[in-house]
């Protein structure tokens, strides 16, 4: 557990980064949103995290998420599944979660469908793209995309927002931004085809600059928050 005052001034210093960052590559301020990834940390620290001001968190691990949500369930925080998704976790996931960015197949966004409960708000999705070709990332396929969105937007109990990727490291800011830029293009390429998405999720502690630049709207950032994990 981390003592609050720390956890306070790391989430200064992340906004501060990503403020810096708005104004220095043209982007409108408060256009960025922070979500705080808080998997594998207690709850303790996702509530102090809440305590100065973060709301929205970031989990990768549906059962560990599931018992922080139910313990802090008192806390108005917004919650982003941000993990790979089996099947037999939609349930948790679309009874649970706010946010979904890591879709990449049509069987488990009609799953969420289905079982997002009647009395919530569709659930805001996020097709994960697989822009490096890694055989070990999740996503899809480019070419793939824009069918898939396609049918995604269709689902009347979820609202595709947009796009979400975990593209290969780079040392330098360069290399970053070319990472980084095919997912906006793809974004933009959607966006032709008359689909209403606002969304471009990518960036983390060490690629944040670069992925503001490259256009996200939402940046995940865990490990200059909360440190490393043990």
């Amino acid at each position: 557990m981390l003592d609050r005052h720390l956890i306070e001034q790391r989430l200064s210093d992340v906004q501060s980064r990503i403020a810096k960052a708005e104004r220095r590559y043209g982007r409108m301020p408060g256009s960025v949103q922070l979500i705080a990834v808080s998997k594998t940390r207690p709850i303790e620290d996702i509530a102090a995290a809440y305590a100065v001001g973060q709301t929205r968190f970031g989990e990768n691990y549906v059962q560990e998420a599931v018992a922080k949500i139910h313990a802090l369930r008192d806390l108005a925080v917004e919650w982003h599944f941000i993990g790979p998704l089996q099947s037999n976790k939609t349930r948790d996931v679309a009874e649970h979660f706010a946010w979904v960015h890591s879709v990449d197949k049509l069987k488990i966004a009609e799953r969420l469908n289905a079982q997002r409960p009647a009395h919530l708000p569709p659930l805001q999705v996020c097709i994960q793209v697989n822009t490096s070709g890694e055989d070990s990332k999740s996503g899809i396929g480019a070419h793939a995309l824009p069918a898939l969105a396609a049918a995604v937007a269709k689902l009347p109990r979820l609202t595709l927002r947009g796009l979400m990727a975990l593209p290969a490291p780079a040392e330098d800011f360069d290399g970053q931004c070319a990472a980084l830029r095919p997912l906006h293009e793809l974004w933009t390429q959607l966006r032709s085809l008359g689909l209403d998405i606002d969304t471009l999720s990518m960036g983390m502690s060490s690629d944040l600059e670069a992925a503001i630049a490259e256009g996200a709207t939402l940046v995940r950032v865990g490990t200059d928050i909360f440190g490393a994990r043990g």
